[in-house]
């Protein structure tokens, strides 16, 4: 696709300083870009770059406006435009409509006539896939499960009976909605495996990155908001409620009947136990540990950030002394009492 740099800033909402009739037909990074190359500049760390690029635009900031040696789009927040930019140039490739010969689906599943269904999927009976939804290659979906119109699932996903994914889903390779949750109970040593009866539910606009996995409900389901992003490698457990527009960074893993709020931004490798609560509007830095329920909105972070490993391990034998030193602290502070 490509745009004049007109209408490509009417469409994302920018201001434009420079020629509109440039012509703009993809994205690039400050450094690589050409003159039909659009790219964007929000991080300070890149203003270095800003002077020499040789883009045919630049997606900044307007306090920047006046560094920048080539036509501008101006926004407040110049990584939306960029998205939007990209999405505007980049659009999806449309699916064939049409069931593959090598795909198995149910007389009982319910198919819409312009829906893509890949090599050898399987939809289940009960299932339905809806308006203008592509299934990959491989993927796989049980018995009574749904997924509303204009979704893009991709090959190899595995969604499992019961779940219920809303209007234009994405859900890239890998992923499994639905496997059973962790529900096992004691008896003198030996693992009992509990059944899992309830289903998940995903709303509209929702994004699950490669290789991530959300367990079906113990009892009740599982539930992912409206416009919730995953990254890959999630782990969310049975019966996890998680609020609109949250997004969660790879590789974090999320305990059964945890409820996340809506707004909140969780990084990297944290991990959040089971049974807690975490308030709207919360932003949990990387490797984060939760052990405690949130109930007010803000940034929270746990964990030590990296050190040369020399400090590393003093700093580690310091910390095994702390109780003693505690209970000398408090020694010489009852001491310093009676004195007083």
């Amino acid at each position: 696709m490509s745009y004049c740099l007109g209408e490509l800033a009417e469409r994302i909402g920018a201001g434009l300083l420079g020629n509109p009739n440039i012509v703009i037909d993809r994205v690039a990074s400050l450094e690589a870009a050409g003159p039909s190359a659009v790219t964007f500049l929000s991080n300070r760390r890149y203003r270095p770059y800003l002077g020499s690029t040789r883009a045919g635009a630049v997606i900044l900031a307007p306090e920047f406006a006046d560094a920048c040696p080539v036509p501008a789009l101006l926004l407040d927040n110049p990584y939306l435009g960029y998205a939007r930019a990209a999405t505007l140039l980049s659009p999806p490739v449309e699916a064939t409509p049409g069931v593959a010969p090598s795909a198995l689906v149910d007389s009982g599943a319910t198919v819409a006539p312009d829906a893509s269904i890949a090599s050898h999927c399987v939809i289940e009976a009960g299932a339905s896939v809806g308006a203008g939804t592509s299934l990959g290659a491989g993927s796989f979906l049980g018995r009574d499960s749904s997924i509303g119109p204009h979704g893009r699932i991709a090959a190899r996903v595995v969604i499992c009976r019961g779940v219920h994914i809303g209007a234009r889903a994405i859900i890239h390779p890998g992923v499994v909605v639905g496997a059973d949750g962790f529900g096992i109970a004691n008896d003198n040593g030996i693992w009992v495996k509990i059944p899992q009866f309830g289903g998940v539910r995903i709303g509209d606009d929702v994004e699950i990155g490669a290789n991530t996995t959300i367990d079906r409900g113990a009892l009740e389901d599982t539930v992912v908001g409206d416009g919730v992003k995953l990254d890959n490698l999630i782990q969310i457990g049975h019966n996890v409620h998680i609020g609109s527009h949250t997004a969660i960074a790879a590789c974090t893993a999320i305990g059964g009947s945890a409820r996340i709020g809506s707004r909140c931004t969780i990084q990297g490798a944290v991990s959040i136990a089971g049974h807690l609560e975490i308030a709207d509007d919360v932003h949990l830095t990387a490797t984060s540990a939760v052990s405690n329920t949130i109930r007010e909105a803000g940034v929270y972070s746990s964990g030590m950030p990296i050190q040369e490993n020399r400090i590393w391990r003093r700093n580690i034998a310091r910390l095994r002394q702390l109780d003693d030193m505690a209970r000398r602290l408090r020694a010489i502070e009852r001491k310093i009492d009676r004195r007083a």
